[in-house]
């Protein structure tokens, strides 16, 4: 599709329609319309803001479609009312302290920077130990890795429920997600949670919350130089190895195979690359900025890439499993 210089003109003011989405998750507002329609100054005293802001960003969210107005009310859409309502099933608004928070904005202010370097030129950024970003990302980040990591699970089913045991080590885990789900369809398995300390603190609860407590232990330290005991039956590399080169993607992947019992499985979780124009995948080469200004050498990798650092490590290659996000998971098998 040929762009239009309105296009051009759009994505010059994306950011508002980020900050208008934002700003109504922070304020409660999608909360409180879940009640019904209400007025603008009917509004702004439950939400303890002002009448004249309560009116003008209503008026604009409604502009974005997230609400609909008739005469001086206003209401939910049906989008805003399934995935933006904190008590709704398919919420998804806790995200926004993920995709659209300050860290990855204040980092994507020096892409000229990042760009001119050929990686982060800031003090601080993801590959800082015990970043607090980390935290909030595994406390908020589970509702848009939940659906993934049914899609790993339901791929290693035939292999996994013929195992009497299931050792998993969970790489780098976060919200522990992928780990405990895995957990949730295996009772004979336990999943050991590999993370920073500070982050650890919050995949702890969602063990509980899953249900699988019992099963976990939580291992802290560097993903490069902590020992990881083992071996496994399982390792985990879910939405990591992306902060990295290529380089030491081997070196992470090569690590883990010297945990992994032969026969075992490497999952591998994230964007991936392929051979069409990043016109037809755009999410890999955008996510690739984020890692660019955030990261030394970080993108995203092609499976070819994968294969290439699995078989260095002793695995076979990877079998290809597509997900309803950007996301693919590569299962391979260690011979």
């Amino acid at each position: 599709m040929t762009l239009t210089r309105r296009d051009i003109n759009d994505m010059m003011q994306a950011y508002k329609k980020t900050s208008l989405l934002r700003t109504g998750v922070e304020l409660g507002v999608f909360d409180a319309l879940a009640a019904g329609p209400a007025t603008a100054s009917g509004l702004a005293p439950k939400l303890g803001i002002h009448p004249r802001g309560a009116r003008i960003l209503l008026d604009a969210l409604t502009a974005i479609r997230l609400t609909d107005r008739t005469g001086e009310h206003f209401s939910l859409t049906p989008a805003a009312a399934d995935h933006l309502v904190s008590t709704r099933p398919d919420y998804l608004g806790g995200m926004v302290k993920v995709m659209s928070s300050d860290w990855e904005w204040d980092a994507l202010r020096d892409l000229s920077a990042a760009v001119r370097a050929g990686g982060t030129v800031l003090d601080v950024h993801a590959e800082t130990p015990e970043y607090t970003y980390w935290e909030d990302f595994a406390a908020y980040a589970t509702k848009v890795a939940q659906p993934t990591a049914e899609v790993m699970a339901e791929a290693l089913a035939p292999w996994t429920k013929e195992r009497a045991e299931l050792g998993i080590l969970d790489v780098a885990c976060g919200h522990g997600v992928y780990g405990y789900t895995l957990a949730q369809h295996n009772p004979q398995a336990a999943v050991t949670s590999l993370d920073w300390p500070n982050v650890l603190a919050v995949t702890e609860k969602h063990a509980e919350r899953l249900g699988v407590r019992d099963r976990a232990s939580f291992l802290p330290g560097d993903m490069f130089t902590t020992d990881l005991g083992g071996p496994y039956d399982v390792a985990l590399l879910t939405n990591v190895t992306h902060h990295f080169s290529e380089e030491r993607v081997h070196e992470l992947v090569n690590r883990l195979g010297s945990v992994v019992k032969p026969g075992g499985r490497l999952v591998i979780v994230g964007f991936t690359t392929g051979d069409e124009s990043p016109a037809l995948d755009p999410a890999p080469y955008l996510f690739s900025v984020l890692m660019l200004v955030w990261t030394f050498e970080g993108e995203s990798h092609s499976v070819a890439a994968y294969n290439r650092a699995l078989a260095a490590a002793g695995f076979g290659p990877a079998t290809v499993h597509p997900t309803d996000l950007p996301f693919r998971v590569l299962v391979a098998e260690k011979g």
